[in-house]
């Protein structure tokens, strides 16, 4: 089993100092402390490490990286183990970054036995807890069956939180420029949260898969 003094070790002979200065800019964050390793480095020792959630899960959420890791391996267990340890590192995220990174393919083939916990997450009054609700939605459900949920959890999102606000409009934007019509007709229906709203329809308009007119059709629904 491998060790938090081995983990550090090589965490380190890939620090990259500039890119620590750049990172952290985009993070927001000045109570993170990071190493500075780029993102390929990070998958690549994931990979690498493999099998050792169990004991990254025991290591202080010292670094970054190192938080970034524990989610990287706990994303990587089978269904039955993910659901076990998902509760321990959805509270330690604390940065848009290692949030939206979370990935965890094995949801794909149990999304309505994963529910209960997207809907506890979604429940958070935690900022970056309740992110993750909405966007493991967006990585995993934007299917036409679950676009109710969709809009149910978009509307309930708490605008106020910055990051909350952006993964609903976020995962709003996408149902858009997925179906399209549906979308259209969800956000004349005047629902959202203003500030969702407004931002759903800027992001989608951003989309290279919407044509000009849709485009210009979003942009009359502003409000």
């Amino acid at each position: 089993m491998i060790t938090y003094e081995e983990v550090k070790k090589e965490l380190f002979s890939h620090e990259d100092e500039k890119y620590r200065a750049f990172h952290g800019k985009l993070l927001k964050n000045p109570s993170i402390q990071l190493i500075g390793v780029r993102m390929p480095i990070l998958r690549k020792l994931a990979k690498g490490w493999k099998g050792e959630a169990e004991a990254f899960l025991t290591f202080p959420d010292e670094y970054y990286e190192v938080t970034f890791l524990k989610c990287a391996l706990v994303g990587m267990l089978p269904f039955g183990e993910f659901c076990k340890a998902v509760d321990e590192v959805v509270p330690l995220i604390d940065n848009w970054a290692t949030c939206d990174c979370f990935d965890a393919s094995c949801i794909k083939k149990h999304r309505e036995e994963f529910l209960p916990y997207v809907e506890r997450y979604l429940s958070d009054k935690r900022e970056f807890v309740a992110r993750y609700g909405l966007v493991t939605l967006l990585h995993y459900y934007v299917e036409e069956q679950y676009l109710p949920l969709i809009f149910k959890s978009a509307e309930r999102a708490n605008a106020e939180q910055y990051y909350v606000m952006m993964a609903a409009a976020w995962l709003i934007a996408e149902v858009i420029v997925k179906f399209y019509d549906r979308g259209l007709a969800y956000l004349k229906e005047g629902k959202l949260p203003a500030a969702i709203h407004n931002k759903a329809i800027q992001k989608a308009r951003e989309s290279f898969r919407l044509d000009k007119e849709q485009k210009q059709q979003l942009n009359a629904l502003k409000r």
